[in-house]
């Protein structure tokens, strides 16, 4: 504290000189050899340099002035809350000189008042108008009335008719005697009597001559049209198409140019498509279109028809005035002739007209209708006499009376026809599949649902489900289609089981089980995980209790396979098919094999390993190791050397011998066919030709899957070693002369395949160690370090070095700063107490002397009046 503070006090000594009062009050002419200049080569913008001209103690004056600057302020507005804040234009600006701070506020100002005063500002050049008319003179009131008009004269009366009948008479008489003696100085003035009489006359003259206008206009109007339509039946008249013809060929043809315009003016536009609509809505109206289809399918059932729903015209009796009476729909009728007569009626009687129609045609074919009209012709020519209309009465009531017992026996036929169709038509209702469904609650409802249906039928089932329960309609469909995955997967693992297994009608219900799991993902991969946890662990109590494992059963491979299907197979890491993969791994190695069925739920475990890693590569020994284990059961000398066998396969035992066929005619009658799942368990009923056929489909089977492993792990540095067990079988163990054609050509495609895929790699070879070069005398170059010492050590340890020293300089120079604060701050404090102090010393002086004076003062006036 105590060194620094005596620098500065030296160094202010130095700069300035002390009056007679001990304050510095000039400066004095320094030593030049004192002035420290620090030279500066280049000047570069925005770095804070040390490079200045100063004197002894100028540094010092800097500081205190920048402290004054930032943290007196700070200390004398510690308490202040308020900010006076100048936001006049370019007022911290030192950039603008202040005539352009004064032109630019004064442009700013007239701006504001011209944008205020604006608003109301009329123009006072143009002219406003309304109707044609000038605002200007329209204020004026000047009504300027149109004589013209017949309408508007009908209410006004002249200035004379007004004046003679409402008042003002004597004023009018008084201005038309003045007139007329200026006119005519011997005319008398007239009476007030032929004054209403002249202009009664003048009143009917003009309305004569309004009448005559009119007539004359019409006449006019009707002349016109009369012109008009002989002209336009002259225009209309056609040319012949000779006329035609010359006439266009006598029009130009049109450029190339101007059929390509017209061709664009009438290309269509684009116009804008209709908003797409969210799933939700697609959901809700699915739910309504299903929902009326399934109200149709039930009034069908229930044997209703359709116009039974419709309103029926209510009974209107003749004191009925219909005062609530209300045109819903045009009930105008067309009026049609049909057979002669006069049809009146809608489309709804025309089926009535067309069965009356009938009849009477049928009537008309009659013998006692040909009569009927010779009698009625009779009437008409002959006189009426009472025998001859007794006649007719006879055989009109015979030709009627024929008419009602045909008519009743075609209406009970068309009963029994309308019956039978409407029995049809409800059977055919109750045999349709309903359109909505619930979702069901448990596993037995499901499959009551679905079993014994068809597969077409199945799966409608499964969409209406899914389409009636829509998690976006209701609150609780999530949970319930959540429960349906798992339902539908049980049911899968149950078709499975059946004997025969309906293979076809589990490829189909996929389809639906892929659309539950894209819309619950995180559900449906719980079901599917708590399905391979429950094998594993049934898998892990079989081999306590036995020793050994079984593969599982055809339910679970399939299961496995809708795993690859449902959840992404190219990932890393994934909750489900990492498990997947874990458990088939574990069958490959723990379940031994001990039939053939065995062998064939392997080979399926094998493919669909290979379709588990067709996109991510990843390298299988299990698999690589169960197909060596399945070429060594096709072997008939049991001695393996060159490659080595893994469990769950032994060199010799009990069922080392499962795909070993030693008849040649079952050869000889083989053809490569693809393997069933469903085959595995028809095998215990199959003869021996078909098995030792079964046997060599399972080894072509095999020759495959190593032909697509060859060609999936071409890609590895290792892939002579992995697939060299598998050379030495094909090459060395395998009599593949005794085989068919078919199987030769598999195993010499496959062969081929591994040494092509070999021959790019060479075998992996320890490197070679790098040469140790001779020592030479090089000079030993030593980092010197920023603080000037010369330390060995790597060059993390001289990093460390470097920092640890930086922090230390930094952390003193922050010391430093916050003492000099600190000191000026108590200055600050120091002056502001000595200052006031000095004012109170002042003011108890100024006190003191006040007094001394008042006292002399009293004791001058005591001495004055001791005096007197």
């Amino acid at each position: 504290m105590g060194k620094p503070t005596k620098q500065r006090r030296k160094g202010q000594v130095t700069a300035r000189a002390k009056g007679p009062s001990g304050a510095g009050t000039a400066l004095v002419k320094n030593n030049p050899f004192e002035v420290k200049v620090n030279k500066q080569k280049f000047n570069i913008l925005g770095r804070r340099t040390k490079h200045d001209v100063g004197l002894p103690g100028v540094s010092r004056s800097k500081a205190v002035k920048k402290r004054t600057q930032t943290l007196l302020k700070e200390y004398k507005e510690r308490e202040k809350s308020n900010v006076f804040k100048d936001k006049r234009f370019g007022e911290y600006n030192t950039k603008i000189s202040p005539e352009e701070k004064m032109m630019k506020r004064f442009a700013l100002e007239r701006q504001q008042n011209h944008e205020k005063k604006s608003i109301y500002n009329l123009n006072e050049d143009d002219e406003l108008t309304h109707y044609g008319q000038s605002l200007a003179d329209i204020e004026k009131l000047n009504d300027v009335i149109d004589s013209d008009s017949d309408t508007e004269e009908r209410g006004i009366l002249s200035a004379e008719l007004t004046a003679a009948h409402f008042g003002g008479g004597g004023g009018l008489l008084r201005r038309k005697a003045l007139t007329g003696e200026q006119d005519e100085e011997e005319e008398k003035p007239k009476s007030r009597k032929e004054l209403i009489e002249e202009l009664i006359a003048k009143s009917k003259q003009e309305k004569r001559e309004r009448q005559t206008q009119r007539e004359n206009a019409l006449e006019l109007t009707e002349k016109l049209d009369t012109d008009w339509k002989e002209i336009q039946t002259l225009l209309s008249h056609k040319t012949p198409k000779s006329e035609r013809k010359d006439k266009e060929e006598e029009k130009p043809k049109p450029d190339e140019y101007d059929m390509i315009v017209r061709e664009l003016g009438f290309e269509m536009k684009a116009q804008p498509s209709d908003r797409m609509k969210t799933e939700e809505e697609l959901a809700k109206e699915e739910q309504e279109r299903l929902q009326k289809l399934e109200a149709d399918r039930l009034r069908r059932m229930h044997g209703k028809d359709e116009q039974e729903n419709k309103k029926k015209p209510k009974h209107m009796s003749a004191d009925d005035l219909a005062d609530g009476f209300i045109l819903d729909k045009d009930d105008r009728r067309l009026l049609s002739y049909k057979g002669g007569k006069l049809n009146v009626g809608n489309e709804e009687e025309e089926g009535g007209n067309e069965e009356e129609g009938e009849s009477e045609e049928e009537s008309e074919g009659e013998p006692g209708g040909e009569d009927e009209e010779e009698a009625i012709v009779e009437e008409d020519d002959a006189t009426d006499s009472p025998s001859d209309l007794e006649s007719d009465m006879g055989s009109e009531e015979e030709v009627t009376a024929n008419e009602e017992q045909k008519e009743k026996h075609k209406g009970n036929e068309k009963k029994l026809q309308s019956e039978e169709e409407q029995n049809a038509k409800i059977e055919a209702a109750r045999s349709e599949l309903p359109y909505t469904f619930t979702v069901p609650e448990s596993y037995e409802k499901l499959k009551s649902l679905l079993f014994g249906r068809i597969i077409e039928e199945q799966l409608v089932i499964l969409e209406r489900i899914q389409k009636c329960n829509h998690p976006s309609l209701a609150v609780g469909n999530k949970a319930k289609l959540e429960k349906l995955f798992g339902f539908l997967l049980e049911y899968i693992g149950e078709l499975a089981t059946v004997e025969p297994p309906e293979l076809r009608t589990i490829d189909k219900l996929v389809l639906p089980l892929y659309s539950l799991c894209q819309m619950f993902p995180e559900a449906a991969s719980n079901s599917v995980k708590f399905v391979l946890q429950d094998a594993a662990h049934d898998m892990e109590e079989i081999i306590e209790v036995k020793g050994r494992a079984t593969f599982p059963g055809l339910d679970m491979l399939i299961y496995l396979k809708i795993t690859a299907i449902l959840f992404p197979t190219s990932d890393f890491w994934h909750p489900v098919v990492t498990p997947a993969l874990v458990y088939m791994s574990q069958l490959l190695t723990k379940c031994q094999v001990m039939t053939l069925q065995d062998v064939v739920k392997g080979l399926f475990v094998c493919c669909l390993y290979l379709e588990y890693v067709s996109l991510s590569q990843r390298f299988i020994p299990e698999l690589i190791n169960f197909l060596v284990g399945i070429l060594h059961l096709s072997i008939p000398q049991k001695r393996p050397q060159g490659y080595i066998l893994v469990h769950p396969f032994r060199p010799a035992g009990k069922n080392s011998d499962l795909l070993l066929v030693c008849d040649k005619k079952d050869m000889e009658t083989w053809k490569k066919q693809n393997l069933p799942l469903s085959i595995v368990t028809r095998l215990k009923e199959s003869s021996k030709t078909e098995m030792n056929h079964f046997r060599l489909s399972c080894l072509a089977v095999c020759l495959d899957l190593i032909k697509k492993c060859a060609a999936l792990y071409e890609s590895l540095s290792s892939f002579h070693e992995i697939m060299q067990p598998i050379r030495v079988l094909l090459t060395e163990h395998i009599l593949v002369s005794e085989y068919p054609k078919q199987l030769q050509e598999l195993h010499q495609n496959a062969l081929k395949e591994l040494e092509d895929k070999g021959k790019h790699y060479t075998p992996l070879v320890c490197e070679k160690k790098k040469p140790v070069p001779l020592k030479l005398y090089m000079p030993k170059i030593v980092k010197v370090l920023e603080f000037g010492r010369k330390q060995g050590g790597s060059k993390e340890e001289q990093e460390r070095k470097r920092l640890i020293h930086k922090h230390k300089r930094e952390f003193k120079g922050a010391v430093r700063e916050i003492r000099k604060d600190n000191q000026f701050l108590a200055r600050m404090q120091l002056s502001e107490i000595m200052e006031r102090d000095s004012d109170r010393k002042r003011k108890v002086k100024n006190l003191f002397n006040s007094l001394a004076t008042q006292e002399g003062e009293w004791k001058a006036m005591k001495r004055k009046k001791f005096k007197n």
